[in-house]
């Protein structure tokens, strides 16, 4: 379990539990979305498992799109894949983020 924090703010308390930030959530053992995606996380493909490396993030209009390389495969086509946005952060329709499984 995370340990509590306790802080005064504002003339107030908050309460709060520290939790690993940047991390990959899960519900019930189902990945969540990444807070941001950046260059050089592992993308999993969820059709074939695959896993894809995030090679560039650039926002176009109000839309921001993801660049992926897969991995191993330096030869082939480079995916770009329009990123969602979600309560929990951002993710790629039909990707879950790579995590080693321990």
């Amino acid at each position: 379990m995370f340990p509590w924090i306790i802080e005064e703010v504002g003339g107030g308390w908050m309460f709060g539990q520290l939790t690993v930030a940047g991390g990959v959530h899960r519900v019930n053992g189902e990945n969540m979305s990444a807070r941001k995606i950046q260059i050089g996380q592992l993308w999993k493909k969820k059709e074939t498992g695959d896993t894809f490396l995030v090679t560039r993030v650039y926002n176009e209009a109000l839309s921001t799109f993801v660049v992926l390389r897969k991995s191993g495969s330096e030869g082939e086509d480079l995916v770009r894949v329009k990123a969602e946005r979600t309560a929990e952060g951002q993710g790629l329709p039909g990707f879950v983020p790579a995590v080693d499984d321990d």
